[in-house]
């Protein structure tokens, strides 16, 4: 029921991390697979790790001009499409005493307007019975100190798959969110960190793991291919939580 021959699919944020992760895992079971991305150069490399019929878009998901150019181009490609993987967003610090104005404006243009438009613009496209799922994150459902806009913007995604499932219900597009713990992406990187730095950030933050370590990119792509699929069919405005039972246990 994970069989996706036929079908299309556009991930944003894809050039990296859960993205590039999702994308190979989509593709490796069918679909023909298009990923936006704001770098050139991983675009490029992500080309070189999923293949020439990959299609690569450079666009930034807080622009609506920059996401109706992804929409014509992914029209022109593929004609339609069957699977939106709205993934892009950013994780910054947000302690209430130091936030500036910018930090805030970065994540809820990335996080919570790049989402809604990225839906909007994409709509279009979108064939009846096709899929939707939004990237949310285990901090939806916690207070976390320090975090307070990044969770907020992660809370307006999970509020988004309720209410839009239910917009777009009458064209049978299921909208459902994939809910990521702490994964190994670049996102949790430090800017000119070392691999043993981050091995030691890794074994920092997987000891607050009840599974005791971060997860991996691939584990977060296949709930999506999940939530992609047929198998999930009967799944509507749901999350799927997959934190390594952080935000429950």
């Amino acid at each position: 029921m994970t069989n996706l021959s036929g079908k299309t699919a556009l991930i944003t944020g894809g050039s990296s991390g859960i993205g590039l992760a999702s994308a190979k895992t989509l593709r490796d079971h069918g679909a023909r697979v298009a990923i936006v991305g704001r770098d050139v150069a991983r675009l490029e490399a992500a080309r070189g790790v999923l293949g020439e019929d990959l299609l690569t878009i450079c666009a930034d998901v807080a622009s609506l001009a920059h996401l109706q150019q992804v929409r014509e181009e992914v029209e022109t490609a593929f004609g339609g499409l069957d699977i939106l993987f709205a993934n892009a967003g950013v994780a910054l610090g947000t302690p209430i005493t130091t936030t500036d104005e910018a930090t805030y404006d970065r994540i809820m243009d990335v996080n919570v307007k790049g989402v809604f438009f990225t839906v909007q613009a994409l709509l279009p496209i979108l064939r009846d019975g096709s899929t939707i799922i939004l990237n949310t994150s285990w901090l939806n459902q916690v207070g976390t100190p320090g975090r307070a806009v990044l969770s907020a913007s992660k809370a307006a995604v999970r509020s988004f798959a309720r209410t839009l499932a239910a917009e777009l219900v009458d064209r049978r597009i299921r909208v459902n969110a994939v809910s990521p713990g702490s994964i190994e992406t670049r996102i949790h990187r430090g800017k000119n960190q070392s691999e043993e730095e981050f091995r030691a950030y890794a074994e920092r933050v997987g000891a607050q793991v009840p599974l005791g370590r971060m997860g991996r990119p691939e584990e977060i792509a296949s709930a999506v291919l999940f939530l992609a699929s047929d198998a999930s069919s009967y799944m509507l405005g749901a999350e799927i939580v997959v934190d390594g039972g952080r935000a429950e246990l």
